[in-house]
């Protein structure tokens, strides 16, 4: 039936039609009805075929479902949100890891072409994932498709989509910061740094991620790592290992930096950039995939959960 209903909403207009208001409101109850932990069971069976163990999670990515639930504090949303981040990160480490800010408001209407540089800039809102507009030359761009784009992401709320709570009160705002570029005018690599207990253990390199995307997993010595942590679809890695990359010269600066920030958490992904021998600060990931990319092979799953000791008083 669940078949039959996709190829009818995807497979014609009529279709789109006819499921539409269905469709609206499962949505109003699967994204604000539903408790966490119904919802949270529900993502992680789609994902993996099974229930999550929450009382005793073992594997790393039940440790995830289990962080989503019970390791909640001010910090974590103060770190997600990509404005209010920066304080954070100029006390713990200092303001030479932030990227220069060149504007920021809460109305999508001051994103003018005016009010903006003409050096390259990045258009990003702080509230969410992935809402990214790169701008090489301001005459390229659509600026009232960017602003109706930016208004719909204004209005929109992270945290129902996968219950990530830090996003839940997160402040929607928009700021643009200088583009990072290498010398030969291309986008940088982000070092991903997996931290547990503010260790440094895995850092991810994604390549090509416009392209033909790849993911390669190092350890802090810069060891291609035997496993991957990805999106997978149809029983296809989405993301596998690429091409080997060079040690940034900085690793050793991104591993201390990281090591810092990721301090009072049990468990974040740092994001850095190292652009022109320094060292940048890109986010803070506090539930890495929404604990719904798959670590292969599987023994590998409990091997990184055991990295991470979730307290016991916490445990639901």
């Amino acid at each position: 039936m669940i078949r039959l209903l996709k190829r009818l909403y995807f497979g014609s207009r009529l279709g789109k039609v006819l499921l539409y208001v269905p469709r609206k409101l499962y949505h109003v109850f699967l994204f604000h009805v539903v408790s966490d932990k119904k919802f949270i069971n529900l993502q992680y069976r789609r994902a993996f075929g099974e229930l999550p163990d929450l009382r005793h999670p073992k594997t790393m990515n039940e440790k995830i479902q289990w962080l989503k639930l019970y390791d909640r504090t001010p910090l974590h949303t103060q770190c997600v949100d990509k404005y209010a981040v920066r304080d954070y990160i100029a006390e713990k480490v200092g303001e030479k890891y932030l990227i220069p800010l060149l504007f920021s408001t809460e109305d999508p209407a001051d994103i003018t072409p005016e009010r903006l540089p003409d050096a390259p800039f990045v258009i990003k809102t702080t509230h969410g994932s992935a809402n990214n507009t790169f701008v090489t030359d301001k005459s390229l761009i659509d600026w009232g498709s960017l602003r109706k784009g930016l208004r719909q992401t204004m209005r929109q709320n992270y945290y129902p989509l996968g219950r990530e709570w830090p996003y839940k009160n997160a402040k929607p705002r928009i700021v643009v910061e200088r583009m990072l570029q290498n010398e030969d005018g291309t986008i940088p690599f982000d070092y991903k740094i997996h931290c547990f207990h503010g260790s440094p253990k895995v850092i991810q390199v994604d390549i090509d991620r416009f392209g033909d995307h790849r993911r390669n997993l190092y350890d802090t010595q810069w060891q291609l790592q035997p496993f991957t942590w990805a999106a997978w679809r149809d029983g296809k890695c989405l993301e596998p290992n690429g091409r080997h990359i060079s040690m940034p010269c900085g690793l050793k600066e991104m591993l201390e930096t990281a090591a810092k920030l990721s301090s009072p958490f049990l468990y974040a992904r740092v994001d850095l950039y190292e652009v022109r021998a320094r060292v940048y600060f890109g986010e803070i990931t506090f539930h890495h995939g929404s604990g719904t990319q798959l670590i292969c092979p599987s023994e590998w799953d409990r091997k990184v959960g055991d990295w991470l000791t979730l307290p016991t008083e916490m445990q639901g």
